[in-house]
């Protein structure tokens, strides 16, 4: 059960050693840790919440999202969401988990909330004492039931869902991604293993704990080795100095979007980076500019180890090694815990050097997505996980990706599925025709844009337009680029081509 088991993972930290920290707050120790764990999951099973219920979790960054999450995972199914969703959002999400409580910080207004009430949704409230440790929480219902806590904690099982995260899927519909205890537990440990992770590092972590990135790279892996994570409000370029200045960090990870920030400030900080030296930085989510890599390395004096996830793989797949080991700038690098193979369309495995799609089996792999026999069918072929990424494998192992198979939109390591903006932007009544698709973008990578047809007559501005949008979308999602044409531009078959469209209208 050990090694699938994530409270054994986190009896790893001595019982005094500091687990979780903030800025301006004390420490929780790893013994506090463990026991919150026991607290929140006794308060949750006295309510009738047990192993496999779906815990959504809507919390701002920081200690105590953190620590609900590590709480949940290890005995029901932690369902963390974004805080900046829309009531629509919410209520897709919330429906679509068939999610059996909600937790929110105490006094939140979220839309949320008034969504899980209609839904029948239980709304427990996270309560934070004045004086607390970071991290630390009570939870009570907001509809005064009292439940007596149990007795004994349940703790999930290896196999029960300990997580669960919807990924954008190339349909409209974002499709269910359940991670196991067993997956996560294996995915910490590679990442832990990639990083030499010990009990004397310590982690900034600026990454947003409602993606996979930051949940397990930034908080679960380094926690499993017996180190302490520092839990910023989110990223913030303007505070980061500062905040390594209180943290005194071994390490941090980020996507390219948020190096590029830090760099651009690093040279007026030199002070501050010389007082902490990093023993390395990683990155992860979206491709990193060799260039940036290099400006980052000579400013922090650090390697920095770029590696390569999905949700559906419970984060890392890939990644370059540490020195003395070989980073090869515009790789991946090597495999980092589940197999990976080149496979061609039809199945077969593919050849050193040959270019094909990126496939992956392994502990931390998902089994596979929840209700959606056609994706699953899609997705996996001969036990082999295909990512929809084209790649290739070199000589020495490591990995490079050389193109998208897939239409999802990534836009600085945060997924849009073009399709579900476009269901947004057809319920306008100008718009006839739509079909939006990713742009390049010098720091995202990519960005939201969008070539509409308006009906016979109609007028419409791109600013209201846009507006249309952010009503009932994340902000993330909302074109920042909208051409008004008479028809949309198809491929040589007559089909709406999303790949290769920015290309072809000459935009980036």
């Amino acid at each position: 059960m050990t090694d699938a088991s994530l409270f054994a993972l986190l009896a790893q930290g001595a019982a005094n050693a500091v687990a979780v920290t903030a800025p301006s707050r004390p420490g929780l120790t790893f013994e506090g840790l463990r026991g919150l764990v026991d607290t929140t999951l006794r308060t949750l099973n006295g309510l009738g919440i047990g192993r496999n219920d779906r815990v959504a979790i809507v919390l701002a960054n920081g200690p105590e999202m953190a620590t609900c999450f590590m709480a949940c995972a290890c005995g029901v199914a932690s369902a963390p969401l974004n805080p900046s969703y829309r009531a629509d959002e919410f209520e897709f999400y919330l429906s679509d988990l068939n999610a059996k409580a909600l937790i929110v910080e105490a006094g939140s207004t979220s839309p949320a909330i008034e969504v899980a009430a209609r839904l029948g949704v239980r709304v427990i409230d996270l309560v934070v004492a004045g004086d607390a440790p970071a991290g630390a929480f009570t939870l009570v219902p907001r509809d005064g039931a009292t439940a007596a806590p149990a007795n004994a904690a349940t703790l999930a099982q290896p196999d029960d869902v300990s997580m669960v995260l919807h990924t954008s899927g190339t349909t409209s519909r974002p499709k269910i991604v359940p991670l196991s205890q067993r997956n996560l537990c294996a995915s910490a440990r590679h990442i832990a293993r990639t990083l030499q992770f010990s009990s004397s590092d310590r982690g900034l972590n600026v990454m947003p704990l409602f993606h996979i990135h930051g949940l397990i790279a930034g908080v679960l892996a380094p926690l499993s080795a017996g180190s302490q994570v520092f839990c910023t409000p989110g990223f913030n370029a303007l505070k980061f100095f500062a905040w390594m200045d209180e943290a005194k960090p071994t390490w941090y990870t980020a996507v390219p979007t948020m190096h590029q920030a830090i760099v651009a400030r690093a040279k007026g900080n030199a002070a501050t980076i010389a007082r902490n030296p990093l023993r390395f930085m990683r990155s992860s989510s979206s491709s990193m500019p060799p260039q940036v890599i290099k400006e980052l390395e000579e400013v922090f004096g650090a390697p920095l180890i770029e590696a390569y996830g999905m949700t559906e793989a419970a984060h890392q797949m890939a990644s370059n090694p540490l020195p003395p080991a070989v980073r090869k700038p515009g790789t991946v690098g090597l495999p980092g815990g589940p197999e990976v193979a080149i496979m061609s369309e039809d199945g077969t495995l593919l050849p050193v050097g040959s270019i094909g799609e990126i496939v992956i089996r392994g502990p931390n792999v998902t089994a596979g997505y929840e209700g959606n026999p056609k994706a699953n069918a899609e997705a996996f072929t001969n036990g082999w996980f295909r990512t929809g990424d084209q790649g290739q494998i070199d000589a020495d192992g490591y990995i490079s990706l050389t193109g998208r198979l897939k239409e999802i939109i990534n836009r600085g390591g945060e997924k849009v599925s073009p399709r579900e903006v476009d269901e947004i932007i057809m319920d306008h009544p100008a718009v006839a025709q739509v079909v939006c698709f990713g742009m390049p973008h010098p720091k995202l990578g990519e960005e939201v844009a969008a070539c509409v047809v308006l009906r016979e007559g109609a007028a419409l501005t791109e600013r209201e337009l846009q507006a249309f949008v952010s009503q009932r979308a994340a902000e993330f999602k909302v074109p920042k680029k909208i051409l008004f044409m008479a028809e949309i531009p198809k491929g040589a078959t007559g089909k709406l081509q999303r790949i290769g469209l920015a290309q072809k209208l000459g935009l980036g």
